[in-house]
Order: structure tokens, then sequence, then C-alpha cells
């Protein structure tokens, strides 16, 4: 049905308003706020923001005192057209303005800056956001340097653009300095924005491990039977008992001393059973709560959480879990209440654990915080635990339990709306209490920020990680998370460069993080059998090899009716022989109950060894008592015991290859010579426009060179051709030999069924060869409008290779390499990896196919440039991690000869840039 002109309302936020560059961020102080272009409705705050500046600010920014805006710059500034007149504006929950950034454009592709930051607001690093996300929009608009002028005792804004690592040229003219920097960003300002990013989120969650004061929010009128009151209850009696409970579990090497602090000062508001304690101090509404409250718990509706958190944001909350559901998993109604909980939370400065979370424990060092649904709390330990499904918590702090373990934390982030596995790493990077890391992963929303993430705290602590689901792409109801076309070995091979243990369920994560908090990482993979029979040792060894550990010397037996001494001497020669390095223990009675002579000798031995062990003794699962034992400093080790050998081999060799990878060379950043990704990116955007802004455009032949161009990547021409005669005249023009192909889809790149002639010398070599392969490919359906033929130059032999990279909505760009041929086709047999790549990860990739020994003289095959196809690879990683608008590049085929790599063939198809999962700019998942 149509509409009148009259139907028609302008939109209140102003013309062609960029919805897109709305953000919520995390600032230094680890608080959070709501970032977003100005709109005309914004002159009032813009004016009492004005208003509330001091003399000095006023005059910094306009050079003049200015008590007031003038209704002309008012409008001038709120009235913006988001392309050569850019502001963007941090904002609280009311909408009042606290930081202000802009820029006008002066040139073809320079633009004048200014900020200005509200008085109250200075030092929680708003200016230095507010710079990423303006030059990350003026990049879109084709802006390639800021200018701006700037008093010279105005130094805080001079330090914001040079401690944004840009390059700054300055000069003074008339008592002013003129500041001038490129915006495109550099190793340094990425290496700056991710630094302050780590720091950020590591003390946002610090806050709410940290909380001593804690508020329970339930419904004044909730039915006490309701799954809701319930869990307030709940939480309500474990925030009582944390500091009444007695230590937990044995004395063991697993489980900490405990902290004695002080109470947690607990304010409820809302009918909560329990509440009549007179350590609990109870409001009747939420206005009434003092303004000292770090950290709140939620058991409402979700429509009065949204409420109940606008209210909190006003006495100064800084995170709140929510434990009730009906947001996303519920549909659309729901989906917009989750959005609306962030929008409302993030703007008032806090960050959200849930919805549907289990809630949170953290042993800290002024005592215990249980603020969660969790009836027996874990002792405190050197564990951090993260999961997301509330249900799955309760079945991992059982198995916690009966292994005898502690935690220094747990947090479950249910549908992980906002803090997520990210967000503790970053924490636990610093975190003294926790030396290993365990992640359930229901989903996981920014897989390139995970891997790099990840990859810097593996390099200083294990990190341990379940996904759910054979896919790990389960997007369980309720987790917004991008779709993906990204295959699950895609995900494996991102998590394991990362240094990341991947396993494949909570049994596993468990099994391998004990190992880690328990024993010392393995210096080698030189392993000893200790075992009670040897049909059992043989057993034992055939899985230890299988692990990937090197069983070369004989097991030792201790038969089951061995005496003390015995004992004793076995566990002394194998911990004194030098050449072992992991120790495994299986000593299984046919008759009797378990020997503990046997956990007891191997306890003393292996405390202060150096050798990492692991044991396998009937009744014992964990860490347990009868394997510990003080080490020469006192300090008491324990050996993890295994229900299975399978299971303590499987954790070993898994313990094995991190050791592995943390000891080994990580290489440094690609940064291949004659890149011109700049020139490429303009080159790209240009094709887009001139061809109307499809969705996706196939670059033709000439295009797809010049764009390989500019990032060092010569491709061989060729000559498309018709008839035998055109054929020969193209050949004439490259000289002999020359190769035919086929452009038929089923048929090219297929030399095994006639689509590709190779080494043509002569012109009646080629005649006939034209005519035999027109013949072939009369049978084939044929692409519209292009020719049947191409002729090309003949490359060195070797072997052909692919290389290809495909823009995923959830991974970025995911490159790919194996090589050609139906065999690597119908096996999978390529390799992944998300760029930005190191040199190492480079030559990793190259060498993961099960294929790759062909380019390093397999069988008698020559060895192959393998640096060459490295090199070529590089430049493709580098530019399709500079330019989003590149959906998918397909280098096939790359030919590796003996000297020099070769590229025959490409497709290249581009599009307008969708916003990544993790850019340029630091933003909140939404």
């Amino acid at each position: 049905m149509g509409g009148s002109d009259d139907d028609v309302r302008p939109d209140p936020r102003g013309p062609a308003y960029p919805e897109a560059w709305e953000a919520d961020v995390v600032l230094r102080d680890g608080s959070t706020t709501h970032i977003r272009p100005i709109r005309p409705d914004d002159a009032d705050a813009l004016q009492a923001f004005h208003v509330a500046q001091s003399e000095q600010s006023i005059f910094l920014r306009f050079f003049a005192a200015l008590e007031r805006l003038p209704e002309r710059d008012l409008a001038r500034f709120t009235q913006v057209d988001h392309r050569d007149r850019v502001a963007l504006v941090a904002v609280t929950q009311d909408d009042a303005i606290i930081g202000v950034a802009r820029y006008d454009k002066v040139g073809p592709d320079e633009a004048e800056v200014a900020f200005n930051i509200a008085d109250a607001h200075h030092g929680r690093g708003l200016g230095s956001v507010l710079l990423e996300h303006l030059a990350a929009a003026a990049r879109e608009r084709g802006i390639r340097r800021f200018v701006a002028e700037v008093l010279p005792q105005n130094g805080r804004m001079i330090a914001v653009f040079r401690e944004a690592g840009f390059t700054l040229r300055q000069r003074l003219e008339d008592g002013v300095v003129q500041v001038a920097f490129d915006i495109d960003p550099t190793e340094r300002s990425l290496a700056v924005m991710l630094g302050r990013e780590r720091s950020a989120e590591a003390r946002s969650v610090q806050g709410l491990l940290t909380a001593r004061r804690v508020l329970l929010v339930a419904a004044a009128d909730a039915d006490p039977e309701s799954l809701d009151a319930r869990r307030a209850g709940r939480v309500l009696t474990s925030l009582l008992a944390g500091e009444r409970r007695p230590p937990i579990g044995a004395r063991t090497g697993a489980v900490q001393a405990p902290i004695l602090g002080e109470p947690v000062d607990l304010h409820v508001v809302g009918s909560v059973p329990g509440a009549d304690d007179p350590a609990v101090r109870r409001w009747d509404r939420l206005e009434d709560v003092p303004q000292e409250v770090e950290l709140a718990v939620v058991a409402l509706p979700a429509a009065q959480t949204v409420l109940a958190v606008r209210a909190l944001g006003r006495i100064g909350v800084r995170a709140v879990v929510v434990l009730s559901g009906g947001y996303a998993e519920e549909g659309e109604a729901g989906l917009a209440l989750h959005r609306a909980l962030l929008r409302t939370a993030h703007a008032a400065g806090m960050r959200v654990i849930g919805p549907v979370s289990y809630g949170l424990i953290s042993h800290t060092p002024a005592g215990l915080v249980n603020a969660s649904l969790a009836e027996e709390p874990p002792p405190p330990g050197r564990i951090g635990l993260f999961c997301q499904s509330a249900a799955t918590a309760v079945s991992i702090l059982a198995s916690v339990r009966r292994r005898g373990l502690g935690l220094a934390h747990l947090v479950s982030a249910g549908n992980r709306a906002d803090v997520s596995g990210n967000d503790l790493m970053q924490f636990w990077q610093e975190d003294e209490s926790t030396d290993v890391v365990a992640l359930y992963l229901e989903s996981i929303g920014n897989p390139r920020k995970f891997a790099r993430v990840a990859r810097r705290l593996a390099r200083r602590k294990p990190v341990v990680v379940v996904t759910a689901g054979s896919t790990g792409h389960v997007v369980p109801p309720g987790h917004a998370v991008r779709a993906t076309v990204a295959s699950r070995r895609t995900l494996e091979e991102v998590v394991q460069r990362s240094g990341v243990v991947l396993v494949e369920n909570t049994h596993q994560m468990l099994e391998a993080a004990q190992l880690f908090a328990l024993q010392p990482l393995p210096p080698g993979r030189r392993a000893a059998v200790v075992a009670s029979s040897g049909s059992l040792a043989a057993l034992v060894a055939e899985a230890a090899t299988t692990a990937g550990l090197s069983v070369d010397s004989a097991p030792v037996i201790v038969p089951e009716e061995a005496p003390q001494e015995v004992i004793d001497a076995a566990f002394t020669g194998v911990y004194g022989d030098d050449r072992v390095e992991v120790v495994i223990v299986v000593h299984v009675p046919t008759v009797g109950p378990r020997d503990d002579r046997v956990a007891t000798a191997m306890a003393r031995a292996a405390a202060g060894s150096g050798r990492t062990s692991v044991a396998c003794l009937p009744g014992l699962h964990g860490a347990a008592e009868a394997l510990t034992a003080p080490d020469p400093d006192g300090v008491l080790r324990t050996v993890p015991a295994y229900t299975t050998p399978e299971d303590a081999v499987l954790a070993l060799g898994q313990a094995a290859r991190y050791a592995a990878w943390r000891s080994a060379e990580r290489g440094t950043a690609v940064h291949p010579a004659e890149m011109h990704t700049r020139q490429a990116r303009r080159l790209v955007q240009r094709w887009i426009v001139e061809a109307g802004r499809p969705d996706r455009l196939d670059l033709d032949r000439e295009q797809i060179a010049e764009l390989l161009g500019c990032a060092g990547i010569a491709l061989i021409p060729s000559e498309p051709v018709r008839t035998a005669d055109e054929a020969v005249a193209a050949a004439e023009r490259m000289g002999w030999p020359v190769a035919l192909k086929t452009t038929v889809p089923t048929l090219r790149h297929r030399a095994d069924l006639g689509g590709v002639r190779l080494d043509v010398h002569d012109a009646a070599e080629l005649r006939a060869d034209v005519r035999q392969v027109l013949e072939l490919a009369a049978g084939h359906d044929t692409t519209p409008d292009r020719a049947p033929l191409e002729v090309q130059p003949m490359a060195p032999h070797g072997v052909a290779c692919v290389i290809r990279t495909a823009e995923d909505p959830l991974y970025g760009p995911v490159l790919g390499f194996g090589l050609a041929g139906d065999t690597t086709d119908l096996l999978g047999d390529y390799a992944f990896a998300v760029p930005p790549l190191t040199d190492v990860d480079v030559a990793d990739l190259v060498r993961a196919p099960r294929s790759a020994p062909r380019l390093f003289g397999y069988r008698g095959l020559p060895l192959l440039d393998v640096a060459a196809v490295e090199d070529v690879l590089a430049r493709v990683g580098v530019l399709a991690d500079d330019l989003p608008e590149l959906l998918s590049v397909e280098l096939n085929p790359v030919v590796v000869a003996e000297h020099g790599a070769y590229v025959l063939g490409a497709a290249v198809s581009v599009g307008p840039a969708a916003a990544r999962t993790d850019g340029v700019r630091r933003a909140l998942t939404s």
C-alpha cells in the first residue's frame, strides 16, 4: 500500500545518520560509555555540556572566553552531514554529553580535528577512544590526515594525539601549535590501541571480581516459589555463608590456604528469603541505596531488569549479574530487551554478566565473594574458570569438587551478552593468583580477538578450551553471534595456532587443567612408564606414543607384591635418569585394595624433580593426599591422578605440545616490501562505486592484475582467444612455448581431462590442441560472453598450489593454503589461518597440509622455492587483512618451482566493506 508525501517524516537524527558508528566502549577506569554521531536534537545537551566547562577548558577549545554557545554555532555543531563534517559524542544513560570529537574537511583527504572532554571526566581515557572512533569514521569517508590548531598550554590535547601512536608533525605559527598526522593505522598505533583495550577490560573485570559491597535486587511482590525468588534466595545464602564456611578440601597442592577476610557488605532491595539476617541492609527502593555499591545481582523479569539497571547506574554500580532469562532466547521481543539492557548498562558505566548467569565466585586477598547459585563453592586454588551456560557450571563445579581442585575464580556468563571469555583472559594475563585458565565456550562472538588475546595469555599461562558441539559453531538460544560459513577446522586451526589447548569436552578440560595446575610443564616428550605388569606397561606405552610422547626406554615393572625397598628403588631410578622428562605410573593390583606405598613413593620422588608426572591408581582421581609430598622448599606438590591410562597420557601429550609451542620462536609480524594497500583500497573503492555499489563485483583480469600488483604479486599474463589463428598470433607475441587452457568451468585447471595443454612449441601443435580442446569443451556448459580459450606463456615446472582468502562475517579474512588437485579437494587437505600473521605462522601454514612434503623433495622430487610461495601467501594475507572490501581471492594455480613461485590464474570478488568483529577501534559487542 502506497503512502502520501505527508507520511514521510524526516529522521530526527539528521540526514544519512551512520548508525554503524554507534558503539559502547570500556574506558581506562574500567567503566563504560556510549559513543554515537551527534544529532540535531543534541543542541540543548551540547549547550549544557559547554556551560558546565571551566573557563580554562573553554579557552583552550575556542581560543576565547565564551560563556554560552551562540545559536548559530549550536546549529552548525549539531547539524552535520556525516561526511565532510562529522561529530561524535560520548553520552551518559541520560544522553548527557561528556565528550565531543569532530572534524571538518579542509582538503581532498585532509580534515581539521577538535576535541572537548567534560572537566569532570578527565583521566578516564575519553579523548583517546574518541580519537580512535573519529579516525575510523574519517577513513571511511576518504580522509587520510588530521590537522589541528592547539594552544601551546594545551599539553593534554597534544598528548592525546602523540600517545595514540601516530607520527606527529608540529610547528609553532603565530603563537599556535599546528599539528598534522596521518590517520591510517600503523603497527605502533594498533599496539597502543590494543594495550589500552587490554588494560581497560582487565580493570573492568577486576572491579567485579574484587567487589566487597554487593546489592541483591528482587521483585517486591515475588512469589517465594518462583524461579527468580529461589535464585535470589540462593545467592543471598551464598553471600552470607562465604566468610562463615570452613576450609574445604584435602591437604594437597591443588588448594590454597583459605583467606579469612572481612564479610561482604550486603544490601537487598525487594523480597528475598533470608534478608532478615542482621548482616543484611534492606532498602525499600533502589534510589535509597547508598552510592557505594560495586556489584549488583539482579533476579527480575527481563523488562523490569532493564528499568532496574537504569536506576543502578544512578547509584554508581559498576557491574551487574543478571540471573534471569527472557532475552534474545525469546525471539525478536527478547532481542530488543537484550539490546536495551546492554545500551542502558553501558551508557551508565556498567558491565553485564549474563543474562541467565550462574553468577561468579572469586577468592580475593580480601576474602571470598560468592555471588553465585553454588551451594558449596570450591576452595581457593590457582585455576581461573570461565563458562557460559549456568547448567554447565553446575556439572563443572561438581567435577571440580570430586577432583579436589581449587579455583581462583569462576565466572558464568550465561548468554554472554557482554562480559566474555576475552574479558576474563585480559584480566588473567596479569592476575598473580591464577596459573591456569580453563574456558567452556558455547559460542565465540569475536574469534579474531579471541585468537589475539589467547595467544598473548598462552605465552604466560596454559589456556584450555572446549567449544560446544561438533562444529564449534553452535549458537544456543539467546546468544547474539554473527553467522559464519567457516568450517570447524578453521576454528580448530585458529585456536591451536594461538597456543590454546583445544579439547573435546569438559572432562578433558579439567583433566588437562589439573595437570597444568599441579605439575611443571614437560621439559620434553621422553617418557618413562612404571607399571604393575608387562602387559599393562605395553598398553600404556602404545597410548603414550599415540598421544605424541616418546617411550624409548624399557618400562619399569613394580609387581603388586613388591617390597618397599623395590618400590623405592624403582622410583629413585626413574627420577634419577637424566633422559626421562615425563613419568607415567599405572599400578593396578589384581587382589586387594590400592597399595598406597606406590603413591607415597612416587609423590616423594616427583616433588621437586622437574619431571611432569601422572598416575593411574585405583580409587584416586584428581588431587589426592596419597599423591602429595613436600618439595625441598616445603611446598606441597601433588601428582594428578586419572581414572584411565588413556586420560593420563592424553593430558600429558597436550601439555607436552603446549610446552613445545610456548618455548618455540613465534616470529614477527609479516610486512612484505612493496605493499601498497592504501593504493589497493582506493582502486577497489573506485571500482565498486563505478559499478553502482553492488553487493559483489567480480573483477576482470586486468583489474585483478592491477590489484595484485599493489601487493607486489605478479600475475602471469594470458590472452583470451576464440580461434586457432588468434591462439597462434597470441603465442607469437608471447614467445614459445605456451600453455593453452579452456575457460569452461568444469574443465578449467584440469590437465587430466584435457582442459589444459602444456609446453606447446609451435603453431601446428597449437592448432591441433585448439581443435581438440574446443571439441572436448563442446559437451560442457560455457561462460557467456567469455572467450572459450586462453593462451599463456609457460612457467617453469613445479608443484601447483592454491591460495585462497574469503571474508567471513564472523572471522573476517580466512586464509587457506593447499596443493592443487582432486585429491586435495576430496580430502579437504587445506590449512587455514586468520590474519594478521607472523613469519612463523606463514611457514606453519605452508607445511600444515598432509601433501606439503611434495614441496620439500618428496621421493626424489627437487627441493622447491618454498620461501617464494610463503612470500605470496604473506602478501595475500596482508592484503586481505587491510581490505575488508576483498570478499574473496583465489590464486589457482600458483606454481612453486625450484626458483620462484608463479601465479598463473586468479579470481577476485570485492564489495562494500562490512564492519569486522575486531576492527581498528575499541568497541563492545552489542
